[in-house]
């Protein structure tokens, strides 16, 4: 179970990451000032 809950944890992780970049790209795209 110790795994499977890893897996899941490794999955939110990623996809939280992938947002977090992607907000991150928005923001500076939408501040051509940077």
């Amino acid at each position: 179970q110790a795994k499977e809950f890893h897996e899941q944890f490794k999955v939110t992780y990623t996809a939280f990451v992938g947002l977090a970049a992607l907000a991150h790209l928005f923001v500076i795209a939408a501040n051509p000032w940077w």
